[in-house]
């Protein structure tokens, strides 16, 4: 079934523009009346687009793209902002991974930012009286803390790709800082879930609740020691983190963690050092790379699995005509093919510099095929399903010792970047759950990661080799999957990405299909109610399907559902015919996202 959708492409396109010239104003920039930017899902123009969860992250995208900025410069742009107006998903204190397609050479590189375990650490790194700690227990600790990677990625990829200075393209951020942001519902409700943990340590409370309360809706939120903090990095580069006294800062929090001594809250010390910030370094990497319906899917490669789990899944996907199947046809072969993907996923993949991970086998269509004969259109696969041997495919084999997917917290972040040249970034960033380690940096503004909770406690299961348990400078596994999708004249199709922890591979994986396979624009792929199958019991569902005869339907085929009531917030651009652009966001999910481009299509 491998079929050329390009013609299929071209009556989206067309339909996608019409459909979202109309659908509302052009967006404004905030920040230079005063105004907070305006949110707007869907916007189409010239001069470059910026797709992201919220106004004033964008706007600052678009700022740098005015200003004669490419998609790199705009992206670290946006980045920064979302430290401002996103602390709970995203900052300095954290790590991602950054996809770039390079327009002059038709290439697509990336960037592994993922924050590392300290050089101490070994495979106990959260066992106590060899017991796995609690998992609340370690998130707000310094035990939880990687060595931070967004810094270096920023640096490595306007280094490699930029036009401008790092201190140039924080300027936005380290305005909106200073002058504040609008406080919206959902910025506040995060702050209220992390309440509790968040009055452990006084500086986090102070910053975050301010006057010890929560902050009010309509107000505005100003961040100056994180202004400071940009500012200085803007003066003295990343080298003020990795080598200097911000990143002393960063090793005395971690290592005595400022917990409020009457709060009784146990913040177990970490063992982050200047030696292992010294030696951290973003790894530039090839990407992941699969064909499917033949256009090239390019994503990020180990230690993220989610290059490597969307392109099996969509190579099992290959052989199904997705675009004639019934609905209830196309959602049971995406969630098997899903189910299929993770087992696979929990076997295989771990940091590249530690474990031997069969990438490259992983995203073989032989192998897919004799994982996607397991499918069946009449029964579902029991969970957890076994792993296959991706080295030495067997068709359709269903033995072997099946290992469950570990837990990952599911609030990051993804923004979407295009310029007028036809560069492309999709980046990912995180600072793992909302709220990260729920420590703040004494000064700096920032909450520092718990990203390395993302490990293994302990071996999923005792009788199969766990890729995944801490390890000297190891990082974690992830499921960020930043993807574009290329035509075969090499030229950018979609770009595409979405928070929600091990949900991103299936946030991902399901926009896709709805876009490409199932004809839909690309606002409404994102906005499509979603399902996520991780070789579990059930399938998560979204109130959308899971509200729908489509649930009944699918149960009488086997399958079992439990409700989430949101799963990602996912970004894209679509390139469009004459130069155009399309930015894409959510329209409801986290109070819904930001689409700009630079000047709007009329």
């Amino acid at each position: 079934m491998r079929r050329p959708v390009a013609r299929k492409l071209a009556v989206l396109a067309v339909s996608a523009a019409v459909v979202s010239v109309g659908a509302a104003a052009p967006p404004t920039a905030g920040g230079t009346s005063g105004e907070p930017a305006k949110k707007v899902p869907v916007a189409v123009g010239y001069g470059g687009a910026v797709a992201s969860v919220d106004a004033d992250a964008s706007a600052a995208g678009i700022e740098i793209l005015k200003k004669g900025g490419n998609a790199v410069d705009a992206a670290v742009a946006t980045a920064a902002a979302l430290g401002v107006t996103e602390p709970y998903s995203a900052g300095i204190g954290g790590g991602g991974y950054f996809v770039y397609y390079d327009a002059r050479s038709r290439t697509v590189r990336t960037i592994d930012g993922r924050e590392t375990a300290p050089l101490t650490a070994d495979e106990n790194l959260f066992t106590e009286d060899g017991k796995p700690l609690a998992f609340a227990d370690a998130v707000s600790s310094g035990l939880s803390v990687g060595t931070p990677g967004t810094p270096a990625t920023w640096q490595t990829a306007l280094d490699k790709w930029g036009s401008r200075k790092l201190g140039s393209v924080l300027k936005p951020a380290e305005r909106l800082a200073r002058d504040g942001f609008t406080v919206d519902d959902t910025f506040r409700s995060q702050t209220a879930a992390n309440e509790t943990r968040f009055r452990y340590f006084p500086d986090t409370a102070e910053l975050f609740l301010p006057g010890g309360e929560l902050p009010a809706v309509g107000s505005t939120f100003k961040n100056p020691d994180l202004a400071r903090t940009y500012a200085e990095l803007g003066r003295k580069g990343v080298g003020a983190l990795y080598h200097g006294d911000l990143g002393e800062d960063i090793v005395d929090t971690v290592d005595k963690p400022p917990v409020d001594p009457d709060s009784g809250w146990n913040a177990r010390p970490g063992e982050l050092s200047a030696k292992d910030l010294a030696a951290y370094r973003a790894r530039l990497q090839a990407p992941t790379k699969t064909s499917y319906r033949g256009l090239d899917v390019y994503s990020i490669a180990p230690s993220s699995s989610g290059g490597t789990t969307v392109g099996e899944a969509l190579n099992i996907l290959e052989r199904t005509d997705l675009s004639r199947a019934s609905e209830v046809q196309y959602l049971h072969r995406y969630i098997e093919a899903s189910r299929i993907a993770f087992a696979d996923r929990g076997r295989w993949v771990g940091d590249p510099g530690f474990e031997d991970v069969p990438a490259k086998e992983l995203l073989s269509q032989r192998y897919a095929d004799s994982r996607g004969c397991l499918i069946r259109d009449d029964a579902v696969l029991t969970s957890p399903l076994a792993p296959g041997d991706p080295r030495s495919p067997a068709s359709c084999a269903s033995g072997g010792t099946a290992a469950p997917t570990t837990y990952e917290g599911e609030n990051t972040t993804h923004l979407t970047v295009a310029d007028k040249w036809g560069n492309v970034v999709a980046y990912t960033l995180t600072i793992e759950q909302t709220g990260g380690s729920g420590i703040t940096v004494p000064g700096r503004g920032f909450l520092l990661n718990n990203e390395l909770t993302d490990f293994s406690f302990a071996p999923a299961n005792p009788a199969v080799h766990d890729p995944n348990l801490p390890g000297p400078g190891k990082r974690p596994r992830s499921s960020i999957s930043p993807t574009i999708v290329l035509d075969r004249h090499g030229r950018p199709v979609v770009a595409l990405g979405s928070p929600g922890g091990a949900t991103i591979i299936t946030t991902v994986l399901q926009t896709l299909t709805n876009f490409l396979d199932r004809g839909l624009p690309l606002v409404d792929a994102i906005a499509a109610p979603r399902a996520s199958q991780r070789n579990a019991a059930q399938t998560e569902l979204e109130p959308g399907l899971y509200d729908s005869d489509l649930r009944q339907r699918l149960e009488a085929v086997g399958h079992s559902f439990k409700l989430n009531s949101e799963i990602g917030a996912a970004t894209g651009v679509q390139r469009l015919p004459d130069g155009k652009w399309l930015a894409a966001a959510e329209r409801a999910r986290r109070g819904g996202g930001s689409a700009m481009v630079v000047r709007p299509a009329r």
